[in-house]
């Protein structure tokens, strides 16, 4: 058997999740003679259901049920302005219940065994021990596609500062944010609490001139993550179609789509138009949403490129999105995202 699904007996007896008994949370009969029979009814996972955990966890589990690590909810809200209100009926019955919600995170995902992804576990984290974090593990699995290997620099080839110096997840991401604070939000971008570099970094306490000024002329027209993301980062291609899908680095600078007026870093997410084909959907508004969306590149540097000379933005133009770079047979709402960098007055 393989090993991360064995059970460290050290723990019996001594976790307190564990000294009620195994049937306490995966139901079964422990007083049968017989494995078959010892597993009848037996619950997997059983956290997917949360009352399991509301049982001793009351307050954390009902702000955890409005979460969107539970609810997915940005998944949907995410892509259904492309449809028609009778396209959103079937996206809710043939696509987000069925496939989407499979993605929600449980408590055991995160604390006691990280949940399979693309077919691939990696089974208990430590033999059944309820951890309280442990990002290489959790985060790392859920995320570690685009978000983890960027910051390790395992993608991309540069770690983020913050990780160099010893930072991890939840050092930004606090345990609120994780479980939820009680309020059912639509999207990350509409919870007030997330993350957010001038936290840490306040505008006028900067020790150099020239940072202090670049800062000031900036502000409100760029993002942090427009001068400081390290270079280039995860951008996929054909995502959800049913024969293959591609990934691929890549860097863009363009308007970001929610605020109109800031110029970010985007990263391709591309819903194509044949992305919910097989579930009937032609996603009548498709041209309503773009297919770039600004992005927190998890890849951050006190120096960049961008940050050593201004003439990277304001004479070479590098990396800023064009019509020409544009993914083929996308929305035309990508092109609302194009702009062309101002000439310095010399």
């Amino acid at each position: 058997m393989y090993r991360g699904y064995l059970i460290d007996k050290g723990l019996i007896g001594t976790d307190s999740h564990l000294k009620a008994g195994c049937p306490s949370c995966h139901r079964g009969d422990d007083r049968a003679a017989t494995r078959e029979e010892a597993h009848k009814g037996m619950v997997k996972r059983p956290s997917d259901n949360i009352a399991t955990c509301a049982a001793c966890h009351k307050q954390i589990s009902a702000n955890y049920a409005k979460s969107l690590h539970y609810t997915t909810i940005g998944q949907r809200n995410g892509v259904i302005k492309r449809m028609s209100a009778e396209e959103v009926k079937q996206f809710d019955a043939k696509v987000f219940e069925q496939s989407c919600r499979s993605c929600h995170a449980s408590c055991g995902g995160c604390h006691v065994k990280a949940p399979p992804v693309a077919g691939i576990g990696i089974g208990l984290i430590k033999g059944h021990k309820f951890v309280k974090r442990d990002e290489g593990k959790t985060c790392a699995f859920c995320h570690g596609g685009r978000v983890y290997t960027e910051y390790t620099g395992e993608y991309g080839g540069r770690a983020d500062v913050h990780y160099q110096k010893g930072k991890m997840c939840v050092d930004c991401h606090s345990k609120e944010e994780m479980h939820g604070d009680g309020n059912l939000y639509l999207s990350k971008n509409d919870v007030k609490t997330r993350p957010a570099c001038r936290n840490c970094h306040k505008l006028g306490k900067e020790t150099k001139l020239t940072a202090r000024l670049s800062h000031r002329n900036h502000q409100g027209k760029v993002s942090c993550y427009g001068c400081h993301s390290a270079g280039e980062y995860r951008n996929c291609s054909d995502c959800h179609v049913e024969t293959h899908s591609h990934a691929k680095p890549g860097f863009s600078l363009g308007l970001s789509p929610r605020e109109k007026k800031t110029l970010t870093t985007l990263r391709l997410i591309p819903t194509i138009r044949d992305t919910f084909k097989s579930a009937g959907i032609k996603m009548e508004r498709y041209d309503a949403l773009p297919n770039y969306w600004d992005t927190p590149a998890h890849n951050i540097r006190k120096r960049t490129a961008r940050t050593r000379s201004c003439d990277v933005c304001h004479v070479e133009g590098k990396d800023f999105l064009t019509k020409e770079k544009l993914i083929k047979n996308g929305s035309k709402a990508n092109e609302k995202l194009i702009v062309k960098p101002k000439p310095l007055n010399r």
